[in-house]
């Protein structure tokens, strides 16, 4: 039998109802920026237990460790050596391809893949968010993520040899230099950020989509050396190598002919754009066609 207390309770609930949210609500732009957050977050292992820290953290050491190698050199020996022989802006992205190659195989597969995996996806359309504002936050989340390894590091050799009076002469130039490696990493980003989200927008699986990452990271060099060192095709044939293109776009945005200066700069432009715009195409593509379960 029910007491008159509790019914008294259960009437009152009733009576209620459902009524709407009235309290602050964030612009659209604050969902995007929470979603970008969040998603780095995770990929950085930040909150989570220590195992998920592990690759991110040794990305990082093997990308900085170089730059601190490089200033070290200048403030020991900057009287002896000119550190600039040593690694120039230009050439340092040669020394942490395998910090990039990590990230590029670890990131997107961790934003994209988990959240339609675990229902997440459908929580966050359910949001003023749609397919394309989603995509855009984890775009940026991606992007970010990857500047860690693509943009930090310069910078830091920069900011190393500015403080040991070795680095660039003037503000002028100064800004110049830190102008290029501005653009060179969000050029390296763009393309390794959308190739990297095509993969991980085909499959369900991290795994697959992170080895699909590097296999063709791998894969595409060594196609493109064998068309043209082996096969004696055009050198056009290089532009096919979607990992090598990118950095060799980072001489050509210095002024340095690169290490394929057969290949003409605008088809190195060119092909860049090409495989950044192809990778979103194809996301934008799969996402458009996936049938989500509210």
């Amino acid at each position: 039998m029910t007491s008159p207390d509790s019914a008294r309770t259960g009437a009152n609930i009733v009576e209620r109802g459902f009524q709407r949210y009235d309290g602050p609500r964030a612009s659209l732009w604050r969902s995007i920026w929470s979603v970008t957050w969040q998603s780095m977050r995770s990929t950085l292992g930040l909150g989570r237990p220590a195992r998920h820290k592990i690759f991110p953290v040794i990305a990082v050491v093997i990308a900085y460790l170089p730059a601190v190698v490089f200033v070290g050199i200048s403030v020991l020996v900057g009287d002896i050596l000119d550190p600039n022989e040593v690694a120039d802006y230009a050439s340092y992205y040669g020394f942490i391809t395998a910090a990039i190659l990590l990230f590029a195989g670890l990131v997107a597969p961790e934003v994209l893949v988990g959240d339609r995996r675990n229902g997440m996806l459908a929580m966050y359309l359910s949001t003023p968010l749609h397919r394309g504002t989603y995509l855009a936050a984890k775009a940026l989340a991606v992007s970010l993520t990857l500047a860690l390894v693509t943009l930090g590091p310069p910078i830091l050799v920069l900011v190393g040899y500015t403080l040991d009076n070795v680095g660039p002469d003037g503000f002028g130039n100064w800004m110049l230099v830190l102008g290029r490696i501005i653009v060179s990493g969000v050029a390296v980003s763009a393309a390794l950020t959308a190739v990297s989200m095509a993969a991980s927008s085909i499959t369900d699986r991290r795994a697959f989509a992170s080895i699909g990452v590097v296999l063709l990271a791998l894969a595409s060099p060594a196609v493109a050396s064998a068309l043209v060192d082996g096969a004696e095709l055009s050198p056009n044939w290089r532009l096919i190598d979607v990992f090598t293109m990118p950095f060799e776009l980072v001489f050509r945005i210095f002024g340095e002919p690169g290490n394929f200066p057969e290949v003409s700069t605008i088809n190195v432009v060119a092909v860049n754009v090409a495989w950044a715009l192809g990778g979103l195409a194809v996301v934008a593509w799969k996402y458009s066609r996936l049938v989500i379960a509210r």
